[in-house]
């Protein structure tokens, strides 16, 4: 017994001393549990949902006022004659849906590009649907909802995941490829030599950039050639827009990477500095999940993360079928991010381990 006590306190004094192991098996399933309780925890500062109301629609003109209440206690309702503009503000993300109705049937028109979004409007839809027809004692059906798209009905699912997985993919290599890379040749001794042969500081950061973007242009270049080839994407209208605002994306990761690679002192540190970095930002940013449920102080978070930027940007033009002007803003913030980030990154860079 006595080894055995010697033995557990010997182990839990390791567990309790190794860092890596405390952060991987505490601090970042802790993390994950506040990002996810923060968007699904509670109504409290939650968003409502955009719908845009084309003409009358009895369904909302007629509720009783308990009903209009609670209406408005999800939606916020926006009212238009213009058709075309309403499903033009659903088709690029400004609103969750538009809802118009013929006879009894309520017609909501919604967007795939937000699946998760789209499956909370119809579903809170029609239970007021539900509940309209339940408050009509003794008669038949009043109303019934008919759902539809915007897009294209022939686009396939990959189309809409594509974007979000892309702008992932090239967060990830930018990051853990500019800090792995950095450390490395830190611990090494490998940036002590550099520092001291002919090559300048410049032309170090450069061939680190060019790596970035060819990587990215590759990654790019295999994701699409997997989905056309492999599971129906299809290219149309301005896809190759997505072009500027990836590299851009891949800079300010880069950046990202490149502060990651100063401040940390061994390939371990980085890599979980990495992942502390970017997998809440993943979330945070809306990429794997639509923030419109989530607290007011979440999405204005989301407005100062990168991925948000690159993930929207790419969006528009590959999924949304918009043009030059839904690209620049979101390039711009993000060449803005790089360079704010890579001149940070400049001031705490350290050629040597200390």
């Amino acid at each position: 017994m006595s080894a055995f006590a010697a033995m557990t306190r010997a182990q839990g004094k390791g567990f309790l001393r190794d860092k890596q192991m405390l952060f991987w098996t505490i601090a970042f399933p802790l993390m994950f549990l506040v990002v996810f309780a923060g968007i699904f925890g509670g109504d409290t500062g939650q968003s409502k949902s955009k719908l845009v109301q084309v003409g009358p629609v009895a369904l909302f003109d007629q509720m009783p006022p308990e009903g209009r209440a609670a209406l408005d206690s999800v939606f916020e309702i926006s009212r238009t004659d213009d058709r075309i503009e309403a499903l033009a503000k659903v088709r690029k993300g400004d609103a969750a849906g538009a809802v118009e109705m013929a006879g009894t049937t309520v017609q909501l028109h919604y967007s795939q590009a937000d699946q998760v979004r789209a499956a909370v409007v119809q579903g809170t839809l029609e239970s007021f649907v539900q509940q309209a027809n339940l408050a009509v004692s003794n008669a038949p059906t009043t109303f019934t909802m008919q759902a539809d798209r915007v897009e294209d009905q022939s686009l396939k699912a990959i189309q809409f995941y594509v974007p979000g997985l892309l702008a992932w993919a090239v967060s990830m290599s930018g990051v853990f490829g500019a800090a792995l890379a950095l450390v490395t040749w830190r611990k090494s001794g490998l940036l002590r030599r550099l520092r001291l042969s002919p090559a300048s500081t410049g032309t170090i950061v450069g061939s680190r950039t060019l790596i970035t973007l060819a990587v990215a242009v590759v990654q790019a270049a295999i994701f699409l050639a997997v989905g056309v080839l492999a599971f129906g994407l299809k290219l149309s209208g301005s896809w190759y827009l997505a072009l500027p605002i990836l590299l851009a994306g891949a800079l300010a990761f880069m950046s990202i990477g490149l502060l990651t690679g100063a401040v940390s002192k061994t390939p371990e540190g980085a890599s979980g500095l990495a992942n502390l970095i970017i997998m809440p930002m993943a979330f945070l940013s809306g990429t794997f999940i639509p923030l419109d449920v989530a607290p007011e102080w979440m999405r204005t978070l989301s407005l100062f993360l990168p991925m948000g930027h690159l993930t929207t940007g790419m969006s528009a033009v590959m999924v949304r079928g918009q043009g030059i002007d839904a690209i620049w803003v979101p390039t711009l913030v993000l060449l803005g991010f790089a360079v704010v980030v890579g001149a940070i990154s400049a001031r705490v860079f350290r050629w040597e381990s200390s």
